[in-house]
């Protein structure tokens, strides 16, 4: 199964940098600065913000005093999470605001956000240049033998109220980033020209902040005062979301980051155009972009890479001008051009996928067909044109059941571990291919009347033994799939307590991007609401994310719960007489099974590793952490090792791929971006961000929390054995061993 990551795009949606160097590329000089404005549009745009939210949100709040000072501080906290660049006497200068941006909203005024910013983006290039110039003077002139610490999380801290306090704090994080590469064993030149890159790519990236993104950020901070689901999406980013939804777009089909100044090709999508034309291959740099056949070529080294997106982007069957220097060119300074022919690119990676596992039980061997879905998607603008073979979640579910059940699998899995949500719809219509006919989800508006979405299409496609798998991070439409599932007594839900997300948003166009606006919660055909408290599986494994930290209890002002009236609905036959017997035989193979013990044990450290409020700078003290969190996995990894039958190791070295557990738990550290200058912070909510992933913008960082540099609940490799779903295999062959004499024992009490 996937391992959790960002969806294709044509080119990606969120950037990711290396600071390997490039061989014998030009040099691209820095723009100048230039004061960020409001566009004219803003106006309007504002206004119809604030008109929408007051009469059509789910809640009714007044935008007065109370929701300006709520503002005020989350705008503050979005661009300077950390503390780290704007002083106390700033927020006191800025203090004229706290009570008038409700005021200046109404008027579609939102200078005020950007007279802030300035200030802030100022700091940063100041901050930016000291500390570049301060690298360029070497990294020895660190001490580590000194008993210092670093505070990792700044959110609780005062403004600082000096320069010469913020000198400090930024001492200490350099020097944390000396160490970390000290400990990583890199020599002492190696480390000042890495981190004179990275800083160099941070001051470069903040350069090309632009006004959408601005007042992107500023209408966030204003949108989820109400709720943090409603948000508003610039045009770049609502262009993103439709992608999303729809897993097609037209284009070339090529993945894009950048590396230094150049945007560089990752990967191309199978069969995409760029793929047929053998032209473009991975590794190859873009530095210029021409339209048609005669089109002037744009130079594109140093740009952002939305906007070199824009450029490649196009409509089905016009030309695109590419000129790239190949990776494996003798002469890596010459490049040629190329033209590829735009057409429709099917993002297959985020499609629904099947595979069949084997399980091996009481001396016999059992198949069990898996459905893993990352989202809920559909192809609105096809459907909407007539088109009859338009992509959706339900339709590709539909052939993947009736080719599992052609190969006759005894079971079959839907994994919906990693799934945001997406469509409502898909939700019920997927439901539909599991029941005869009934309700499968409550929606309740803002004038508390209440909808029953249902299904009414009495066929069934599949009628077999059903587990749903999910985690933490399951969210939304997922949810009332499972729920749904459970209600039904149609199948087993299994895995951890899923996110919690109630609350039901739709887009409303605008002259300037879209308004995603909260407007209903739905409810389990129970009466329940899924909000806070998510899925409860009917058997639980342990979990690879904190409750604490991630899940809709842990956004700021989520929706309360609470219950209606249930729907009517026809129970399938009670799973309940078993239930406590699938628990046990669950219990007692997963008790002594050395995956789960892993897993138990690896989530402890963990999060114990997370909860630290401070680390070392004293690198006597931090070898010794290191050696201590080595020694930890090594232990962890032999003891499943030995209990696998396999030989211990000397060293995690010795391991074909490093441990990520490991080498997350030796930098426990913020990362560099988490509070990166270079970006203005990602205003995406957690459940928003499984959601729609791809509309990161690529000036914008996501939240670390919810995006995760491995799922443990999934697989990283292709040949790793993922624990979670060999244990659904086996439960599943309990449920049936388990639910044939019941079934058996009612055929016989059936009349004829």
């Amino acid at each position: 199964m996937k391992n959790f990551k960002l969806p294709l795009c044509t080119v990606l949606a969120g950037m990711l940098f290396s600071i390997s160097a490039v061989a014998n590329l030009p040099e691209e000089s820095t723009p100048k600065l230039l004061e960020l404005a409001p566009l004219p549009e803003y106006k309007e745009t504002t206004k119809n913000i604030v008109a929408a939210l007051n009469h059509r949100h789910y809640i009714r709040a007044i935008l007065d005093d109370d929701i300006s000072e709520l503002i005020f501080s989350s705008y503050l906290s979005d661009i300077d999470p950390s503390k780290s660049y704007l002083l106390a006497e700033d927020i006191k200068s800025f203090s004229r605001f706290r009570l008038e941006l409700d005021n200046a909203l109404r008027r579609g005024d939102i200078e005020p956000a950007f007279i802030i910013f300035n200030l802030y983006q100022e700091k940063v290039i100041l901050r930016l240049e000291k500390i570049i110039a301060l690298l360029e003077t070497g990294t020895d002139q660190f001490n580590f033998d000194e008993d210092e610490t670093l505070e990792l999380d700044r959110k609780e801290a005062a403004w600082a109220a000096s320069e010469s306090e913020l000198d400090d704090l930024w001492r200490r994080r350099i020097k944390n980033d000396v160490l970390n590469l000290r400990l990583a064993k890199k020599e002492s030149q190696s480390i000042s020209e890495l981190l004179l890159k990275r800083y160099k790519n941070r001051l470069k990236r903040t350069r090309q902040i632009r006004s959408e993104d601005v007042y992107q950020l500023f209408m966030n901070a204003f949108t989820k005062t109400y709720d943090p689901h409603t948000q508003y999406f610039s045009p770049t980013t609502s262009e993103n979301f439709n992608i999303n939804m729809s897993l097609s777009l037209e284009g070339i089909g090529a993945v894009l980051e950048v590396e230094d100044e150049y945007t560089k090709v990752v990967s191309l999508v199978p069969a995409g155009p760029a793929d047929k034309a053998k032209q473009l291959q991975p590794n190859d740099f873009i530095t210029s972009v021409g339209q048609g056949l005669e089109g002037e070529m744009v130079n594109v080294i140093g740009w952002r890479l939305d906007d070199v997106v824009q450029l490649i982007r196009g409509k089905k069957d016009t030309i695109v001008r590419l000129e790239i220097l190949s990776s494996n060119a003798a002469d890596s300074s010459l490049g040629r051009i190329i033209q590829i022919t735009r057409n429709k690119v099917n993002l297959e990676e985020q499609s629904a996928q099947s595979e069949i596992i084997e399980i091996e039980e009481a001396g016999k061997t059992k198949r069990i067909g898996v459905i893993d879905i990352p989202t809920f998607y559909i192809d609105f603008q096809a459907l909407q044109n007539g088109d009859p073979f338009y992509r959706s979640t339900t339709r590709d579910v539909r052939n993947l059941l009736l080719d599992l059940q052609d190969q006759h699998v005894d079971a079959v899995v839907i994994d919906l571990r990693n799934n945001g949500g997406g469509s409502l719809q898909e939700a019920k219509t997927l439901t539909g291919l599991f029941i005869d006919r009934g309700p499968t989800v409550q929606i309740r508006s803002k004038a508390d009347r209440v909808d029953i979405l249902s299904d009414r299409d009495i066929r069934i496609t599949y009628e077999g033994p059903l587990a749903v798998l999910v985690n933490r991070l399951s969210a939304s439409a997922s949810e009332i799939f499972a729920g749904a599932i459970q209600d039904y007594n149609r199948g087993l839900v299994m895995g951890t307590q899923t996110f919690g997300k109630g609350t039901v948003q739709s887009l409303q166009a605008l002259n300037k991007g879209q308004l995603k606006m909260t407007q209903a919660k739905f409810y389990r055909i129970t009466g329940e609401s899924t909000q806070h408290k998510g899925i409860i599986p009917d058997i639980l494994y342990p979990s690879s994310y904190d409750p604490e930290s991630i899940g809709e209890s842990t956004l700021e002002r989520p929706l309360p719960w609470d219950k209606i009236k249930a729907a009517k609905f026809r129970l399938k036959s009670s799973q309940d007489s078993i239930l406590s017997e699938l628990q046990q035989r669950h219990l007692e193979r997963t008790t002594h099974d050395p995956d789960f013990i892993y897993l138990t044990d690896a989530f402890k450290y963990r999060k114990a590793r997370s909860e630290l409020t401070s680390i070392s700078l004293n690198e006597t003290a931090r070898r010794a952490q290191q050696a201590e969190s080595k020694a930890f996995w090594l232990d962890l990894t032999n003891t499943k090792r030995v209990a696998q039958g396999l030989p211990e190791i000397a060293s995690l070295d010795e391991l074909d791929t490093p441990s990520v557990d490991q080498a997350e738990a030796d930098n426990p550290a913020p990362s560099d971006e988490t509070s990166s200058p270079a970006s203005v912070k990602q205003t995406l909510d957690q459940a928003n961000a499984l959601e729609q992933v791809n509309l990161v913008d690529v000036s914008i960082t996501t939240e670390p929390a919810i995006l995760p540099s491995k799922d443990n609940s999934k697989p990283a490799e292709d040949d790793e054995v993922d624990a979670y779903l060999v244990e659904t295999g086996h439960i599943l062959i309990d449920y049936i061993s388990l639910m044939i004499p019941q079934d058996e024992k009612q055929a016989a009490r059936s009349p004829i």
